[in-house]
């Protein structure tokens, strides 16, 4: 297998020059979290098999480079992608067939952020594309204000005025008869106590004046003895 990539990539270096490769973008900006779709187009060869096809795509850093997507004579192979991008890659297979390779990366990382290159080989010519992606942090959002469904308070007719003028007026009446009630109460309680106070003392005087005219009396009669 590796003979044949090599082959192809010898015979295809021969007719490169009418072989090209373009980025739809050469910079792409995106945020974290979100999603971004990068997009290559190639020359195409309708007398050519899809068996002939041979796509490298990786972001480069300085370690090694990071394998994005491959495809080996016309079929995808997923094994080869690095765990940074796994199950986060989709791409049009039905665009392939026009000369067009169109990546969808989803959950975009900061550490996503960098050169990306898609090397393409068929029997025909090889060639590659470059292009830079930008992933920012994610922005603290703030939340979006509720809007006010409260209706403004209505100024009151005049008639329910009038009603509560009259519900105080009652009250204030109310509160003053009980308190004349009370007062007048009271002074009757006082009343009463003064004349059963003068009863019992007139009572009083009574018995002892009897007591005394008995001592008096007794008296009296124990002289004439």
């Amino acid at each position: 297998m590796i003979c044949s990539i090599l082959l192809l990539i010898i015979l295809a270096s021969c007719v490169s020059g009418t072989f090209v490769v373009n980025v739809t973008q050469t910079s792409y900006q995106a945020e974290e979290n979100h999603h971004i779709t990068l997009e290559w187009t190639f020359t195409t060869n309708p007398q050519t098999s899809s068996n002939s096809l041979y796509i490298f795509c990786e972001l480069l850093t300085v370690l090694r480079p990071l394998h994005l997507f491959h495809i080996h004579e016309g079929i995808e192979v997923p094994e080869s992608q690095d765990k940074q991008f796994a199950g986060r890659v989709q791409w049009d297979k039905d665009l392939l067939r026009e000369g067009r390779l169109r990546l969808h990366v989803s959950r975009l990382r900061t550490e996503d952020t960098g050169l990306y290159k898609c090397q393409v080989i068929t029997s025909y010519g090889s060639n590659s594309g470059r292009c830079w992606l930008n992933i920012t942090a994610a922005r603290d959002r703030p939340e979006p204000e509720t809007p006010n469904t409260t209706s403004p308070p209505q100024p009151r007719s005049w008639g329910s005025i009038g009603f509560y003028c009259g519900l105080t007026s009652a009250a204030a009446a109310a509160a003053l008869l009980g308190f004349c009630f009370c007062v007048f109460r009271q002074r009757g309680i006082g009343l009463n106590l003064r004349h059963q106070t003068q009863q019992v003392g007139e009572e009083i005087l009574l018995q002892e004046q009897v007591h005394h005219d008995q001592i008096v009396g007794e008296g009296s009669v124990s002289t004439v003895d």
